[in-house]
């Protein structure tokens, strides 16, 4: 992972933390701190950019490291958007995604709560681990591990989950060893517009990686229309003998175009 500088504008002039509100809004306070932050991961104010040497994969509201190997994988939801990003490595999937949160912070030790409660109410066996963050929530069931690692920072919250087959989601295992680098490797771009508690921050996809699932999308339409194109043709008869008079039973039979996989 590349080394990452705090900006020294941040460390002498600190933005005071702004009093709670009340309402429905980034002001509600759980009634926690901030997460101890000071190895990662970074507010894109409290640090200067990395060098161009390291792989990072910038989504607009947070950038990532990329671990040795890794691929990249887009999630899309049904409106045509982005739903997620993963990090498929060798290890197992780690995925990561950044949320509005109050200016107070403490939001993960709440969601942290709301998750383990979760992992059991679906049946899997839960245990709480600390972490260098705080809680991380590990879940186990019979045929995957389940790791959710949360970081508190200033009006914002980072929730990583690192998912792979049943025997990887020790605590010192590769898998959260390398979710751990993620995260501390990892940049937020807040921007200053309000919003509500716990929306996502929006993700947008680097220029490459817009072209490669466009040409992705535009292949999977073209084999869609294939298809569907061989599936309206009209069936073609097979020849068959004509049946003997006392044979009732028997009729002509016919080939249907075989669909393409």
């Amino acid at each position: 992972m590349g080394f990452l500088r705090r900006n020294k504008k941040s460390e002498v002039n600190p933005e005071p933390e702004a009093p709670p509100e009340t309402g429905a809004s980034e002001s509600d306070a759980p009634g926690s701190r901030e997460s101890d932050r000071s190895n990662g991961p970074f507010d894109s104010g409290e640090i200067e950019q990395p060098g161009t040497g390291e792989k990072r994969l910038d989504l607009g509201a947070f950038s990532v490291p990329l671990p040795a190997g890794a691929q990249v994988q887009v999630e899309m939801a049904k409106s045509g958007g982005v739903q997620g990003i993963h990090l498929a490595t060798q290890f197992g999937r780690i995925t990561v995604a950044a949320y509005a949160a109050p200016r107070s912070s403490g939001m993960w030790r709440e969601v942290s709560g709301e998750l383990a409660e979760s992992l059991r109410r679906d049946g899997a066996e839960v245990t709480t681990d600390s972490g260098p963050w705080g809680p991380e929530v590990n879940g186990v069931t019979k045929s995957a591990d389940i790791r959710f690692i949360g970081v508190d920072g200033p009006r914002w919250m980072i929730r990583l989950v690192a998912a792979g087959p049943s025997g990887t989601g020790a605590h010192d295992g590769d898998l959260a060893r390398t979710a751990r680098e993620v995260l501390s490797g990892t940049i937020v771009s807040r921007g200053d517009a309000p919003l509500p508690v716990r929306t996502p921050l929006p993700i947008t996809l680097p220029k490459a990686l817009q072209q490669q699932l466009a040409a992705m999308q535009q292949q999977q339409a073209m084999q869609a229309a294939k298809a569907s194109a061989a599936q309206q043709s009209p069936q073609q008869a097979a020849p068959v003998d004509p049946p003997d008079s006392g044979d009732a039973d028997a009729g002509n039979s016919s080939e249907s175009a075989e669909r393409p996989q």
